[in-house]
């Protein structure tokens, strides 16, 4: 069986790089971002009931992902990186239908004569993601609180970032809201590849927004921020 999905909407988010990306929803609460919906799926009055929801489920298309052959075990950075288990078991973006799902907050919903958007907080989306359908999130149904999962238990370790009062100041500078503790909630992550091994020499770069953020493992539970700067590309 075959089936046509159409896009209602796209993403716009803080995330321009699949690189530094939560791997989770819900671990950078500072992410805003913004659901555009298209026409003809823009009416206000699909919507207005919605807005009764304090999270909203977003189901939504890997769409770089490049790989046209799926395979039955797939690398889980939870287990190093190296470790391989099936496919089914992790949410991985390399499987047979590139489909993902995360629930997320929603802050509000604009409509004029821009358009209609969705102000969501804590997605872990690529900029510019299709999304192919919303809906509720339903507490007494959705929430399971005797869930168990095996290799994902518990949340992520997360390690302790620091700035010099230079590179602080140049971030505080910049008019763009919340983005210290966005700062700090995604690199608290730690988004190097998890299969290498640590190397406190190594400089990294994400990108949010139009920046780019200069990192460094400092130690074994320790990020270093050494600079911002515009980014070019």
């Amino acid at each position: 069986m075959q089936f046509t999905l159409n896009a209602i909407g796209k993403i716009h988010t803080c995330y321009k790089q699949k690189f530094g990306i939560p791997r989770q929803a819900g671990l950078s609460p500072s992410a805003e971002a913004r659901i555009e919906i298209f026409a003809p799926y823009n009416r206000i009055e699909a919507f207005e009931e919605l807005k009764q929801s304090s999270h909203i489920w977003v189901h939504f298309v890997f769409h770089e992902n490049r790989r046209t052959e799926w395979k039955p075990k797939v690398k889980a950075p939870r287990l190093g990186g190296n470790k391989t288990i099936g496919v089914f078991a992790t949410r991985s973006p390399v499987r047979p239908n590139p489909i993902g799902l995360s629930a997320v907050r929603l802050e509000t919903i604009e409509h004029s004569s821009k358009g209609l958007f969705l102000v969501i907080r804590g997605g872990d989306f690529l900029d510019g993601t299709p999304v192919v359908d919303i809906k509720p999130y339903v507490p007494y149904c959705d929430k399971i609180d005797n869930a168990t999962n095996g290799f994902a238990a518990d949340a992520p370790a997360t390690y302790a970032v620091q700035f010099d009062e230079e590179t602080l100041s140049k971030i505080r500078a910049i008019s763009i809201a919340n983005l210290e503790p966005l700062i700090i909630e995604t690199l608290q992550l730690n988004p190097a590849p998890q299969y290498q091994t640590a190397d406190t020499s190594k400089t990294y770069a994400l990108r949010l927004f139009d920046y780019d953020i200069h990192w460094q493992l400092a130690s074994v539970n320790a990020i270093r921020v050494t600079g911002i700067t515009q980014a070019t590309i």
